[in-house]
């Protein structure tokens, strides 16, 4: 059986506490952090950080806080540089990113090779529009537009698909990358304390068993002195649904091995690769 994932790799999602109205702050803490977990785990080839690492995440703050994607903006050449110094895939949570051509403002995760050359970039597709009773109003849709692809990102140890946080929840993005080789789906996301508690680790378990891949998400730290409370809790969840590992609420670096034998011997045992009735329901991955 061929191997989606070519070889056991070390990964760590670093749960930081970002988000101030600083931004230089902020950036320089992500550059801190991912340097101590490669440090700390010298064999680390692939880093995760969270989403709206760099500013605060409120509707009001996206537009001014965004930043036009190319090698000289800030957060570019902050991402470009850890990763070509660190020799790692580097996948740099999300930004306020602003399309000069349109004047949109997305969501967006950008990922970079060890050398660090731009892979690729994921704009989040399915934006945060939610009006919980007695719990939570959050429309990220008054400032931000959703992005227009799936993303799957070729890298030096395979394909790994890219969804920010509320993508998590439409199961479409997940199957499409997992039936093109996927060996992962990487999730920078920041549940809050009401959606946390009910589905942050449910959905993680749901999108690895449902595909048979690794699953791993990356949420700021807790403040609790910020507007919004992410909920923490950055899992890697593997293939057969177990939690490999589990931060807790504050600043933490998380690490896990990617195996892909965990991959073919779930999948052999439990084939529904193979046994996909696409004669009943259609194909998303087509």
């Amino acid at each position: 059986m061929s191997k989606i994932l070519s070889q056991k790799i070390k990964i760590a999602l670093v749960q930081l506490a970002a988000g101030t109205p600083d931004k230089a702050y902020n950036l320089q803490k992500a550059k801190t952090l991912v340097e101590k977990a490669v440090h700390d785990e010298p064999s680390t080839k692939l880093v995760v950080l969270p989403e709206c690492f760099n500013s605060p995440y409120a509707v009001d703050k996206f537009r001014p806080y965004s930043e036009v994607i190319n090698p000289d903006s800030e957060s570019y050449k902050t991402l470009s540089q850890l990763a070509q110094k660190l020799k790692i895939l580097l996948i740099g949570g999300s930004i306020p990113e602003l399309d000069p051509k349109t004047d949109h403002v997305y969501n967006t995760c950008m990922i970079f090779d060890e050398n660090g050359e731009l892979l690729d970039r994921h704009r989040k597709a399915h934006l945060f529009d939610i009006d919980i009773p007695n719990g939570i109003r959050f429309k990220e849709s008054d400032t931000l537009s959703a992005g227009e692809k799936n993303t799957l990102v070729t890298s030096t140890y395979g394909t790994f698909g890219v969804g920010i946080c509320y993508d998590m929840r439409f199961p479409e993005l997940a199957m499409q990358s997992a039936r093109n080789g996927a060996f992962a789906m990487i999730y920078p996301g920041a549940f809050n304390t009401v959606t946390g508690p009910l589905h942050w680790k449910l959905l993680a378990r749901s999108r690895a068993i449902d595909n048979q891949v690794y699953t791993l998400l990356c949420s700021p730290a807790r403040d609790l002195e910020s507007s919004y409370h992410a909920y923490g809790h950055s899992m890697v969840v593997d293939p057969k649904g177990n939690v490999l590992a589990e931060a807790a609420e504050g600043e933490e670096i998380i690490y896990a091995d990617l195996d892909p034998e965990a991959i073919a011997q779930f999948r052999a045992g439990i084939p529904i690769t193979k046994q996909r009735r696409f004669d009943i329901y259609p194909d998303v991955s087509k």
